[in-house]
């Protein structure tokens, strides 16, 4: 896992709302739990940058590809990092809705 990788995926709009979500699920889901505006192939991309990056997890439950944030991995690595950027991205979200 290397710095620069986690902050591209954690740079896009899309991959960061993934990682907003699984970082509030209190266990691990499956992709298509995960609702995104773009088309289903780019979202496979999505999923698949934040796993190559190693910011998730992914593994087969029968037919279903389940989603983890490595939150302790990341942790570990670069401390604080994940926590900065999600608390940064719920104050976008705020200032964003009441402009």
């Amino acid at each position: 896992m290397r710095l620069e990788g986690v902050l591209h995926a954690l740079a896009d709009p899309m991959r960061l709302r993934v990682v907003r979500e699984l970082a509030t699920a209190e266990s691990e889901v499956a992709c298509s739990h995960i609702e995104l505006p773009v088309t289903k192939s780019t979202t496979t991309h999505h999923f698949r940058v934040l796993r190559e990056s190693g910011v998730i997890r992914q593994t087969y439950r029968g037919t279903a590809k389940m989603n983890g944030l490595r939150r302790d991995d990341l942790e570990a690595l670069f401390p604080g990092l994940l926590d900065a950027v999600l608390a940064a991205a719920e104050r976008q979200g705020v200032r964003l809705a009441g402009a």
